[in-house]
């Protein structure tokens, strides 16, 4: 029958040696107070700061937020068994942590788009741009992003429960996702895998392919007629695409192959789950100096 006997997963975590789960508990550890340090100041300083008020800060503060909420899907989780013996998690508990992860990653994906396609209209379509990119067309956009993130999310979960688990329950990941998860199934997952990686894999890959063509658009249409505002506006455009690079070429990598794995896949996932979240807060108040300055009118206004 089409039911579940597995009460609970067996996470094997990122290795069993101790001396190197105590290392990895020390470097996820510093990576995810940055992660909430980080982006919590930037969401704080976009939203005191009235001169932070462009598309491209409001996007900026929604990309903070969701890589708050992306890690934190996984990072806890992950720091607490580390130090523990038996890394167990409930059924349910790993359903949970699957939509939400992929909820928040997907989200993720379609708001790195839209900030492409901001950049896009403010370099090429600077006379419409405040037309094109308004208050109310930014936050259907956003409300875009999570909408298409949802029901990413739910179409995962929903081709997952309903697939019969007996055993075994061991998962080779430090989290629950849906590859290492189906393959657990007492059924046929040949149809249902292809269905994944149909739905993750040509999501990030579409996105990454709308992502590289918009900056490419942006190169050709401001070729031979660089200014200071143009040069500016690369530097923002090339941090987009480191950001880009660290989350969506391991995101391929892992959900565009169907019937395949690795041993190494599941630091891959690393990547994309703590250390592109990281790279965020630290590219775009480094490479931003009108962030840098409110950053630091912030700081003397809380001094005061």
């Amino acid at each position: 029958g089409n039911f579940s006997q597995v009460t609970e997963f067996i996470l094997q975590g990122l290795s069993d040696t101790r001396e190197l789960q105590v290392l990895f508990f020390a470097i996820f550890f510093l990576a995810y107070t940055m992660v909430l340090l980080g982006n919590l100041l930037i969401i704080v300083t976009v939203r005191t700061d009235p001169k932070l008020s462009s598309p491209m800060y409001f996007l900026l503060c929604n990309l903070s937020f969701i890589d708050i909420c992306c890690t934190s899907v996984t990072a806890p989780r992950m720091l607490v068994d580390l130090l523990s013996r038996r890394k167990t998690i409930v059924f349910e508990g790993c359903i949970a942590q699957l939509f939400f992860l992929h909820f928040a990653g997907s989200s993720e994906m379609f708001l790195l788009t839209v900030m492409a396609y901001d950049r896009y209209t403010a370099i090429c379509k600077p006379l419409h741009y405040t037309t094109i990119m308004s208050r109310w067309a930014c936050w259907v956009l956003v409300c875009s992003c999570w909408a298409g993130g949802f029901l990413h999310s739910i179409t995962q979960t929903l081709l997952t429960i309903q697939l019969p688990f007996c055993g075994p329950n061991t998962i080779d990941n430090y989290f629950c996702d849906v590859q290492p998860v189906i393959r657990l199934a007492c059924a046929d997952i040949y149809v249902t895998e292809w269905l994944m990686a149909s739905n993750s894999g040509l999501i990030s890959l579409g996105c990454f392919l709308v992502l590289v063509t918009s900056y490419m658009l942006i190169l050709v249409s401001i070729r031979g007629r660089l200014t200071q505002g143009h040069w500016k506006a690369l530097s923002t455009c090339a941090s987009h695409v480191v950001v880009v690079t660290l989350f969506f070429v391991p995101c391929i990598f892992i959900y565009l192959r169907p019937f395949c794995t690795f041993p190494f896949d599941k630091y891959v996932c690393v990547i994309y789950t703590i250390f592109s979240p990281v790279m965020n807060p630290l590219i775009y108040t480094l490479r931003n100096n009108e962030v840098k300055e409110s950053m630091w009118r912030l700081w003397k206004c809380c001094r005061v």
